[in-house]
């Protein structure tokens, strides 16, 4: 069945709501669902103590949302849907549905977004399974949006299977490892209050399939990643191209079983001999209406489907799958960030971003296109309001893009949220050292940092600094370390003019500040390099093989 199924309409309350869920303190509280027009709805959220607070609305268009006024944290909390056909006096109304939804909990919701590195399970972290068994009433419920990415029957019924869980060693098995580090440290740090996550993302997605359509076009260079979709798919039907993903599907199944097979054979296997010895990856398989990849597909079947749950804010970790195309990052990663506020209803609604970190296989070039990457998200927490960003380029693991440290990566995200959301910390506390400004000097260049008045922490040499005068030829640089200011010289640049700090996929990372939290990787001109169109191009090549 395709994406047209035609799904009968009927009353429902979205699948979000649920036992067990975590509604948003101090915020209005959305509550939706669809139905048949003029369907009348009253929500009732009852307290621990019987005290009740109720909100009424009505269906429009097949949809429905009701607006409670802001609770504060409680748990232990009771929420009543009721569904009233229309045209009723109030006495005479004709109920048609009642949903009622037990241990529900006031306190903060936070959405994980992203692709495979938020998406990375407890059980598959470095200690998730020891955290699985030993943490004990962590205050953290999760709800994961179901992942499949088209609207067919199996798509509703894996949805209705779906609910929000409390922790347990069991349930929290398939957790975001990320999201639940956050949660488990900011509800320590907020005294004990319930945090819930809603896990939203899937492995090797460009920020374009968490974006709509209309918001794609709206841009000339976005509007590729439209275009690419359309040529993809042109000249098939519907039908053939769900028979193609279908094809896909079955013999991916089978080239994975071989594949992880040879990798417990021989760990040391690289990619290319798995390919000789079983034949060309076919992922992410052919780009079609069917494939959870396409532009738009997910923010269609994932994203959509919480909106506009009342949260405190996003949690998004994210850009891998975007390196093709680093340049245009910023663009594309901005305007994501205003369609999801906007969706939600909150335009100014805090998002917490990660930096990406190391990370280079073995055989590839070092493209240097990640860096790009990074550039873009920092500059994107410099100038889009109520925006935070975790730094972790020191978490990278060499040959492997999912490093398994996620500890360390949720708990710097909490940082982010007390300093720059719930204002318990300081930010310097949250930060390391982060690239402020320059001072030419005759033969060196003195940089300045904000969130290093303490000063740095090196950790073997001070390495992957690079200066270069106006030809742009980059060379090691050295380095002296003053206070809270670093400078940069090279005895064979006479006249230095660019600096750029761990312009690379991959290298070691000795530099901190006195948290333990490394210096951000930067640069000071962003006309610093001799753009080579034809490396672009083998860049793209690449990356779509």
């Amino acid at each position: 069945m395709s994406q047209y199924y035609n799904r009968p309409l009927e009353f429902r309350v979205m699948k979000v709501f649920s036992n067990h869920m975590v509604l948003q303190r101090e915020k209005n509280i959305h509550v939706f669902g669809e139905g048949e027009p003029g369907t009348e709805v009253v929500v009732t959220l009852v307290h621990e103590n019987g005290e009740k607070v109720t909100a009424a609305t009505v269906v429009e268009n097949d949809k429905w949302l009701a607006i409670l006024p802001p609770q504060q944290a409680e748990n232990n909390c009771t929420l009543i849907v009721e569904a009233f056909k229309a045209g009723r006096e109030t006495e005479e109304r004709e109920q048609i549905a009642c949903k009622e939804y037990k241990n529900v909990a006031i306190g903060e919701v936070w959405l994980a977004g992203g692709q495979s590195n938020m998406e990375l399970e407890l059980k598959d972290c470095a200690g998730g399974l020891d955290t699985l068994k030993q943490d004990k009433n962590p205050n953290v419920r999760f709800y994961y949006t179901q992942k499949y990415g088209y609207k067919n029957q199996a798509f509703y019924e894996a949805e209705e299977r779906s609910g929000w869980q409390e922790f347990g060693e069991e349930s929290a098995r398939a957790w975001s490892a990320v999201g639940y580090y956050f949660a488990r440290k900011l509800s320590r740090d907020l005294g004990g209050v319930t945090i819930g996550v809603i896990g939203c993302n899937w492995g090797g997605t460009s920020a374009s399939a968490w974006m709509s359509r209309e918001a794609l076009l709206e841009d000339k260079e976005l509007s590729t990643y439209v275009e690419e979709f359309e040529k993809a798919c042109e000249g098939l039907s519907v039908e053939e191209q769900e028979e193609a993903y279908d094809k896909y599907e079955a013999f991916h199944a089978e080239w994975d079983k071989k594949c992880g097979q040879l990798y417990i054979e021989n760990p040391n296997i690289t990619w290319g001999e798995v390919e000789a010895k079983i034949g060309p990856c076919q992922w992410p398989g052919p780009m079609n209406v069917k494939n959870p990849f396409r532009p738009s597909g997910l923010y269609e079947c994932m994203l959509q489907r919480v909106c506009p749950y009342s949260m405190r804010g996003f949690l998004f970790y994210q850009g891998e799958s975007d390196d093709h195309k680093p340049r245009m990052y910023y663009k594309l990663f901005t305007r994501m960030i205003r369609q999801w506020r906007e969706d939600f209803l909150d335009e100014e609604m805090p998002f917490l971003m990660v930096q990406l970190t190391m990370h280079r296989y073995q055989y590839d070039e070092d493209f240097k296109h990640w860096p790009i990457i990074r550039e873009a998200q920092m500059d994107t927490y410099k100038t889009i309001k109520n925006t935070g960003i975790a730094v972790i380029i020191d978490r990278g693991e060499f040959n492997e893009i999912h490093p398994k440290d996620k500890l360390t990566v949720g708990e710097r995200l909490t940082l982010q949220a007390l300093a720059k959301v719930y204002g318990t910390i300081e930010e310097k506390e949250a930060f390391g050292p982060i690239y402020d400004s320059s001072i030419y000097h005759e033969d060196s260049i003195e940089l300045c940092f904000k969130y290093a008045e303490d000063g740095f922490k090196v950790k073997g040499e001070p390495t992957g600094f690079e200066i270069a005068g106006y030809d742009k030829k980059f060379v090691a640089a050295e380095v002296k370390i003053d206070g809270s200011r670093i400078f940069v010289s090279a005895p064979e640049v006479v006249n230095p003019r660019y600096v750029r700090y761990l312009w690379t996929n991959y290298a070691d990372v000795t530099l901190f500040g006195k948290n333990d939290i490394p210096v951000a990787p930067f640069r000071t001109c962003k006309k610093d390099e001799e753009i080579v169109e034809l490396q672009r191009a083998k860049i793209q090549q690449i990356m779509e093989v």
